[in-house]
């Protein structure tokens, strides 16, 4: 009786083996590789399947997903036998999961390998300056490589990107000194600029006040003269129009003479001919006149 229990348990656990070695659940985004009796069978995607106990088995497990691998720093030498140390990202994905199991033992150290490689052909075609300036044209040189060599394994490289491009510590150096140089070229640049424009400000803003002032000084002299011509034209108008005589332009005259003798600077007195003459009107006036006797226009009533 112990004997039959113990078979029927034995038969059981069987049946359960079988039953969880025959049922494979596959997983969104994974597939399985199935081998029935060493030989390649097929490919099991996401979903239920069922296998053959004890005569197919799960050869591989492919994840279907992007993913991303992280190569360590690389040395490469560039065109002017410059080493740099370039750390790359490879973006890839499996889309055959029957050439990545059966193509190529391992596709990830295969990748890293050809990408040293390819780094170092495309890299050594360049000098350090292209080097660092020129990442788009290296990403898109190592992925074309990259994809056609690994199309065979089932594997699509959707991208590669250079993480860092480090030249040696001195060369680090030199170039910061360079940029510095360039840096401070610049600023003597714009401060010269700066001081030759302020002079040109400068000398302009002086050409026009002279400019301004000298038309002022000259409108202001127009305006002098032309108010001198008024006054003496209407001095000139008053006096014909009060009728004078020849007796009042002789007093005038010599109304004139003591102005004429105050001026500092007055050595030599210029007497015009016409004082002559109304000097002589006056004395001829005054002795017309007798002791006692009255102008005759006041002798008339």
């Amino acid at each position: 009786m112990n004997y039959f229990a113990i078979l029927i348990a034995l038969v059981v656990i069987l049946i359960v083996v079988v039953v969880v070695r025959a049922i494979r659940v596959v997983p969104q985004s994974r597939a399985l590789v199935i081998e029935r009796l060493g030989k390649f069978q097929s490919v099991m995607y996401a979903g239920l399947h069922v296998l053959i106990p004890f005569i197919d088995r799960v050869a591989a497990r492919v994840d279907l997903r992007e993913q991303v691998t992280s190569f360590p720093p690389q040395p490469v030498i560039t065109a002017d036998n410059v080493v740099v140390s370039i750390d790359s990202v490879i973006y890839y994905q499996v889309n055959d999961p029957m050439s990545a199991t059966y193509e190529i033992a391992d596709y990830i150290q295969a990748i890293e390998q050809l990408t040293v490689t390819t780094l170092r052909n495309v890299i050594g075609s360049l000098d350090l300056e292209q080097t660092l300036t020129s990442r788009d044209q290296i990403n898109g040189q190592l992925r074309g490589v990259l994809d056609e060599a690994t199309g065979k394994w089932g594997i699509r490289v959707n991208r590669v990107e250079l993480k860092a491009i480090d030249p040696p510590p001195t060369i680090q150096q030199a170039m910061e000194q360079q940029l510095r140089a360039e840096r401070d070229k610049r600023a003597a640049i714009l401060q010269s600029e700066g001081v030759r424009q302020s002079q040109i400000l400068r000398a302009e803003g002086e050409k026009q006040s002279a400019i301004l002032q000298a038309e002022g000084m000259a409108q202001a002299e127009v305006t002098q003269a032309e108010g001198k011509a008024k006054a003496i034209a209407t001095v000139f108008e008053a006096i014909h129009s009060g009728g004078p005589t020849s007796d009042l332009l002789a007093y005038e005259y010599l109304q004139m003479l003591p102005q004429l003798a105050q001026g500092e600077s007055s050595k030599l007195w210029v007497i015009p001919t016409e004082l002559t003459a109304a000097l002589q009107s006056i004395a001829g006036g005054f002795s017309a006149l007798a002791p006692g006797d009255e102008p005759q226009d006041q002798a008339r009533p």
